[in-house]
């Protein structure tokens, strides 16, 4: 498993890796250039803006490095040495998820941190203050919130993945060679969407039931809002098991 590690590092680092140390560059030189006021209002407007088109590179960036991880397992020549490890699929799997996760979360908050913090720092008339004793007169339950707000989208993440891999898995195994393999796949898609979707209801009492033409939502207090996190790994968790005892079936290169 480790070398499952790192040879998705690798695949995962090369294009992302390039575009992580390019971003945090440039943070580095408005930030040193804003502390020593050699920015003027035009340009601090300039460097805050570039900082949140940063995001968003970083973003592309992280799906490209992730479509190409994903690559090694479904497709040649990388997927015959991953089909071809003396080890259970649901360890190589997890390897890839582990190292897809991680390198997308540090990245992102990274850049994400780099942009707030450039903002707050280039404000003027005192903004940047206001902001940071806000921050730091803030109560344990709106820390609390925050945390499950983040783990909440954490578990999101995952289960995002995770349908994704699964159905990738399908297609190319059960649906494989089938004339119509890409529409069913898409129908099962959509067809897990709708289940995670209902089994929201399970945290009905908790809450209160919205509707929105077919799909439903159900509006949670802070307290509530914590028990999406469990269900949401829960589910990531089942198309986990699914996703490895497909690959263990059969899966076509």
């Amino acid at each position: 498993m480790k070398a499952q590690f790192k040879y998705a590092f690798r695949t995962g680092f090369h294009v992302r890796g390039l575009a992580f140390i390019v971003i945090f560059i440039m943070f580095l030189v408005f930030a040193v250039l804003g502390a020593l006021g050699f920015l003027p209002l035009a340009a601090r407007i300039a460097a805050v803006s570039l900082g949140g088109t940063a995001i968003a590179a970083m973003m592309v960036f992280n799906i490209v490095s992730d479509v190409s991880i994903v690559r090694r397992m479904f497709a040649a020549p990388g997927a015959y040495l991953y089909a071809l490890t003396p080890a259970p699929r649901k360890r190589i799997l997890l390897s890839s998820i582990i190292t897809m996760a991680a390198m997308d979360i540090v990245t992102m908050a990274a850049v994400i941190a780099g942009e707030v913090l450039l903002a707050i720092n280039m404000s003027e008339g005192g903004e940047g203050r206001i902001v940071w004793e806000a921050l730091r007169s803030a109560g344990a339950s709106d820390v609390m919130y925050g945390i499950w707000g983040v783990a909440l989208l954490l578990a999101g993440y995952f289960l995002v993945m995770m349908l994704i891999l699964f159905c990738m898995t399908v297609r190319k195994s059960l649906f494989y060679n089938k004339p119509v393999g890409g529409l069913l796949t898409a129908a099962l898609a959509l067809a897990i969407i709708y289940i995670v979707n209902l089994l929201s209801f399970i945290l009905a009492p908790f809450g209160e039931v919205s509707r929105f033409a077919i799909f439903f939502t159900i509006s949670l207090g802070r307290v509530g809002s914590a028990l999406y996190v469990p269900l949401t790994l829960i589910e990531a968790a089942v198309l986990f098991i699914l996703t490895s005892k497909l690959m263990e079936r059969k899966v076509n290169i």
